[in-house]
């Protein structure tokens, strides 16, 4: 495949992707389940990137070799999972003696359309996660998810029929509830990178405060705080939910309130003052939440405080 471009390689429908590895016809024209080590890795070096336009969940194990995500070299010497969702650019080095195995499972958006799971699918946080916040799995946790994928690949390869969809479905929520279940316990395994994550969390939140960027920049967001963190919006919150049960808003807006506190306590200054110190376009807003956080307005808090 030639494509001398810096765009990335779009790949729309899981027929072409078949072709792109040099696999067979999938049996299916909107799901597929792809053995890894029946894959050729050969890509054109002129393609750096690809777009994949289907949900895309992928088992790997015994890998030797390396794949770069990014800027970053990613080892899979363990059982992980990773998961990625419709439009997003993967980019990918793959090392000449790679070898690997695992399943990948590829839904497109259509075969879930007029059932539950194309309104909940997009619950599963999981799925706008970096590829280094994969999910590590334990021995027990592989040979589970190992199973559900088997199952899957037993109703994808038999004859189609009228029930063949709803049972695809079937195994692939009851793979997604376990991968849920899976990445909270891995949120708690793994709680010292956690905790070290929550303290650069408060850090990043009390400079952000005690400082001029909020008279700068406003508000800081979930974004531009994950950024800092090197960590993608929704696994921050998702762990962070894990931990002490708020998301990165709820905890930005803690931080807020405490900022505000401090100042109408320490400071004469008007509400409407402290609205815009604090990033507020307009004190209502500002007002709004505190009242929503304290009970109370801050003109009480300052009455009753003092």
């Amino acid at each position: 495949m030639k494509k001398e471009t810096n765009s990335p390689y779009i790949i729309n429908s899981i027929s072409e992707l078949h072709r792109l590895l040099e696999l067979p016809k999938p049996k299916h024209p909107l799901v597929s389940v792809i053995n890894l080590n029946e894959i050729k890795y050969h890509f054109d070096e002129s393609i750096k990137s690809f777009v994949y336009n289907f949900y895309s969940v992928c088992t790997k194990k015994d890998f030797k070799g390396k794949l770069k995500y990014g800027q970053n070299y990613y080892d899979f010497d363990e059982g992980i999972m990773t998961f990625f969702s419709p439009g997003q650019v993967i980019s990918t080095v793959v090392d000449e003696d790679i070898a690997l195995s695992g399943i990948w499972l590829v839904i497109h958006p259509d075969f879930i359309q007029n059932y539950a799971l194309a309104k909940s699918i997009k619950d599963y946080g999981f799925f706008s996660y970096a590829v280094n916040e994969a999910l590590h799995l334990s021995d027990k946790e592989e040979a589970m998810i190992t199973d559900i994928m088997q199952n899957i690949d037993t109703e994808y390869c038999s004859v189609i029929d009228g029930f063949s969809q709803d049972v695809i479905l079937s195994h692939i929520e009851l793979l997604l509830n376990y991968s849920n279940r899976f990445y909270n316990r891995q949120f708690i395994t793994r709680k010292n990178a956690s905790n070290d994550l929550l303290s650069n969390l408060e850090k990043l939140l009390l400079d952000y405060f005690n400082g001029n960027k909020v008279q700068e920049f406003g508000l800081p967001t979930v974004l531009y705080i994950s950024e800092q963190l090197n960590v993608s919006p929704n696994y921050l919150s998702d762990m962070l939910r894990s931990l002490t049960g708020q998301s990165t808003q709820q905890h930005i807006h803690d931080k807020l309130i405490e900022k505000a506190k401090e100042i109408l306590t320490t400071t004469s200054l008007s509400v409407s003052e402290i609205a815009y110190q604090l990033g507020f376009e307009y004190p209502q807003s500002f007002s709004k939440l505190f009242k929503s956080k304290t009970n109370v307005s801050p003109l009480e808090f300052r009455s009753s405080f003092n």
